[in-house]
């Protein structure tokens, strides 16, 4: 898998325009869903190289990242006469990112891409890395593919859009590579004002987060080994927000990550000697901000049987990401049932 270029841009109409040029192409396309056709294509509607592109807009939230609309994404496509050198610039969310990269893939055994995220959650997880795909049986990202795009363009000009939920959504994803990284790192984030944002200071972070997933990516582009690491926090969150989305109480995904960190940091606790202080700093960060996603004990069987559906599992068992410390990366940890349902009881009770 190509290493594809990150670029944290400070003018993101300036920065587009050159990596459009970069990518010679017979048409245009400029993915989008709704919300992000309103808020963030007005930055960079007016620019000549736009000027000739196609439109294609999905319905907004992940649930529309579902097969009926990457089928909306490959007939826009097919119909606007793209080929093999066609070009598709993804403006939006994890969600557009994730499956119009997957459309792009695809189509005509692969165009090429651009992704320009537009959440701090695509910033620093979904439009980074080659990751893409739809949820698909009630499943997250359950159908997809491995393939880069050829640039990610990361500009906070776009940031300014955000409610605080989806900032709020984007951070977990921060404070998981923190937790993977140094207690530096980590502590910084812990301490971050997120009630008066410095959006240049965020911006920093921002970089410096995406570094870490980028040496993870390059040392293990298609998750054989190290790149698991980044399912920290994943096992458990997956399964939450699997529940809640057939139960028609849709979760953002950073709040299942943080959900699911506080659950695996446990796991950490018990079975590799995470540190307790720093697992009670980082319990009470995710509670203060993200709050706790109501289950009940009786929902412990489908929870456990949604986490035997992640990627990850090898043999049948349920394959944790756990830390010794923070930085101190375990990968293929696993847990007994009895485990994991007294990591519920935790979650749930506190």
């Amino acid at each position: 898998m190509d290493r594809q270029e990150v670029i944290i841009s400070h003018d993101v109409r300036q920065t587009l325009t050159e990596a459009i040029e970069r990518c010679p192409h017979d048409r245009l396309f400029v993915l989008t869903d709704e919300t992000t056709l309103r808020l963030c294509w007005p930055v960079v509607s007016g620019l000549p190289c736009m000027m000739e592109a196609q439109m294609v807009t999905i319905g907004a939230t992940d649930e529309n990242k579902t097969l009926d609309s990457l089928v909306q994404v490959w007939t826009a496509l097919q119909q606007g006469g793209a080929t093999r050198h066609s070009l598709m610039v993804c403006l939006g969310g994890g969600m557009v990112t994730d499956l119009g990269g997957f459309a792009a893939s695809t189509f005509k055994r692969g165009i090429a891409y651009i992704n320009v995220p537009t959440t701090l959650l695509s910033m620093v997880d979904a439009s980074v890395g080659g990751k893409t795909g739809i949820n698909f049986g009630g499943l997250k990202n359950e159908i997809g593919v491995f393939n880069c795009s050829r640039s990610v363009i990361l500009d906070s000009v776009f940031l300014r859009t955000l409610d605080d939920a989806n900032l709020l959504s984007g951070y977990a994803e921060m404070l998981k590579h923190g937790l993977l990284s140094t207690t530096e790192a980590w502590a910084e984030l812990l301490n971050f004002d997120l009630d008066g944002i410095d959006y240049g200071r965020l911006t920093d972070l921002v970089a410096r987060s995406v570094k870490v997933k980028e040496g993870i990516v390059e040392a293990d582009p298609t998750e054989q080994g190290i790149r698991k690491a980044l399912n920290l926090g994943h096992t458990v969150g997956h399964a939450f927000e699997s529940m809640a989305m057939a139960e028609g109480r849709t979760v953002l995904h950073g709040y299942a990550v943080a959900w699911g960190l506080v659950c695996e940091l446990y796991l950490s606790v018990k079975r590799t000697g995470f540190p307790k202080d720093k697992f009670h700093q980082t319990v009470h960060f995710v509670r203060e901000h993200y709050g706790t996603f109501a289950i009940d004990c009786k929902e412990y069987a489908r929870l456990y049987e949604l986490m035997t559906h992640d990627k990850k599992n090898t043999a049948g068992e349920v394959n944790f990401t756990l830390l010794g410390d923070v930085g101190d990366i375990r990968i293929n940890q696993t847990a007994s049932r009895e485990e994991i349902d007294e990591m519920l009881d935790f979650y749930r009770e506190g």
